[in-house]
């Protein structure tokens, strides 16, 4: 298929680098909220019983960030493989996603958690894109249909295993929380080392396979009107997909919604979607979404869409950033409350993440403040590395960044 397409299609697509940026930004609030919300471990933003709808909306919507960070993955895949070999990609794929989980392991564990004897080790997001990135080093070598059958299978099909998870006296064990079940799930690994299961990985495998394979809309076989309209219409059928998925309540997330005590707060129930494993219904309204943000997106051109690209184009370094500077806006507030060392390793205790205790921390209104702040302070170093990225395309280790 992709061999009676032209090389016009090879070149960078901006909508795709302008969304990408923008669900980073997004992603952000939630990091910091992490870090440094008084609320961060006291409570649950999406419980409508105890949020308020700011707290509410502010964890919402970064829900939209991971699955559409998958799904563009998977689509900048098959748009590397027009000017790939099936061979060249296969081997570039499978060496990246090594690559990332080393990363996962090496460098975000580290930034989240602080500690330099590394006694947790965190499988989340980027370890999900590596591992997938693997079995699409090897599921890329068949053809577009069975890819498509596979992918469709793996995120129509999955939800079908809550049944049995729900089952009295069901328990997952390391390798189903692994492939599906797990929800930061914590395994011993030796003495006082731990590892935790944040993103089992097969359903997020399943996303970033049907993104690869809607990257056939954006080749030269689809013009730019062509493909906007194909964006609206799938946007709008998977929003409405889910409002049937999710009304019907049977089927496509583990977590039934219920009827509240006013029509806001069933709103919010209705639309609280799982996100570990991400479910049917989540993946539905995240990718709804997605997809009309890329259709409003594939003409628009100006200052504030140059600066999302920006981040775009440099998602994974700015990715590794920001964790480090969200966890040392929780470091500095640590020791300004008066807080000592011992004070740090006497909260070990009860979170895993050096310099931050349950109950203390910043407003909502500071987490905003700060999240600004790192967006602000993160753009020039992104605008930085992206220049040398274009200036340098001759060295290849450039492409694992």
């Amino acid at each position: 298929m992709s061999s009676s397409i032209s090389s016009t299609t090879v070149k960078r697509i901006d909508s795709i680098d302008v969304l990408r940026g923008i669900v980073m930004v997004i992603m952000a609030i939630d990091h910091v909220r992490d870090f440094v919300h008084d609320q961060a471990y006291t409570g649950d933003p999406l419980n409508v019983l105890t949020t308020t709808p700011v707290l509410y909306f502010t964890r919402w919507i970064t829900h939209l960030c991971a699955p559409t960070f998958v799904f563009l993955s998977g689509l900048s895949i098959y748009l590397q493989s027009i000017r790939k070999t099936k061979g060249e990609l296969s081997s570039f794929l499978f060496k990246r996603g090594i690559w990332l989980i080393f990363v996962e392991f090496g460098l975000i564990s580290l930034a989240m958690t602080f500690n330099p004897f590394y006694n947790l080790l965190v499988f989340q997001v980027i370890w999900s894109i590596g591992i997938s990135m693997i079995i699409l080093s090897l599921l890329s070598r068949l053809p577009y249909k069975i890819v498509l059958a596979v992918g469709l299978l793996i995120v129509l099909g999955h939800n079908s295993l809550d049944f049995w998870e729900a089952e009295p006296g069901f328990k997952a064990g390391f390798w189903w929380d692994l492939l599906h079940h797990g929800s930061f799930a914590i395994y011993p690994i030796n003495g006082d080392h731990f590892l935790a299961i944040m993103y089992p990985f097969v359903p997020w495998t399943g996303l970033m396979i049907l993104g690869y394979c809607f990257g056939i809309f954006f080749t030269s076989k689809f013009t730019s009107a062509q493909r906007q309209k194909i964006l609206l219409w799938f946007g709008i059928s998977l929003l409405g997909f889910f409002v049937v998925l999710r009304g019907i309540n049977v089927y496509g997330d583990p977590h039934s919604w219920t009827t509240q005590t006013d029509g806001f707060k069933t709103f919010l129930s209705f639309i609280n979607v799982h996100k570990y494993p991400p479910s049917l219904a989540y993946m539905s309204v995240m990718i709804g979404i997605a997809m009309l943000g890329l259709a409003f997106l594939e003409n628009l051109h100006n200052l504030i869409t140059n600066v999302f690209r920006t981040f775009g184009r440099t998602a994974f370094f700015y990715y590794i950033l920001h964790f480090y500077v969200a966890h040392l806006f929780a470091m500095i507030l640590f020791f300004y409350n008066g807080h000592t060392m011992d004070d740090a390793r006497k909260a070990l205790q009860k979170i895993p993440f050096l310099f931050q205790i349950p109950g203390e921390g910043v407003g909502l209104g500071g987490v905003y403040l700060l999240w600004i702040l790192l967006i602000i302070g993160l753009y020039p170093l992104c605008k930085w590395y992206d220049g040398y990225k274009s200036a340098h395309k001759e060295k290849w280790w450039l492409s694992y960044l």
